[in-house]
């Protein structure tokens, strides 16, 4: 069983990696840089996930029922997560299937509960 730093620290690293694969196609930045933008949303991203009460009962913060992000900065983190989700299969293929795997699993749960 994964502790919740790890499954913290794993959707950190995860955010992280997706926010610079948006910032270098969308915007032009060099590889693993961050623009000023893609900067301060990663940093806000993980502010979030270092205060997430719910890390113990949830997969990833797609999953959480609970959205904690000011409204812009949703949009925001939707956008770069439409963007690069998809892109993620060609980046990190391990990642992303586990991401996949996990998402089912939780949904899976969850329609048990109801």
């Amino acid at each position: 069983m994964k502790t919740v730093q790890t499954k913290r620290e794993r959707e950190k690293r995860m955010v992280t990696e997706m926010i610079k694969l948006y910032c270098k196609k969308q915007h032009r930045v060099k590889k693993g840089q961050l623009c000023d933008q893609c900067r301060e949303l990663n940093e806000y991203a993980q502010l979030r996930s270092d205060k997430c009460p719910f890390m113990e009962t949830k997969t990833f913060c797609s999953n959480c029922r609970v959205h904690c992000y000011k409204t812009d900065m949703r949009k925001k983190i939707r956008a770069v997560m439409r963007f690069a989700g998809p892109r993620m299969l060609l980046q990190h293929p391990v990642w992303a299937l586990r991401h996949v795997i996990e998402t089912k699993s939780e949904q899976k749960k969850l329609e048990g509960q109801t």
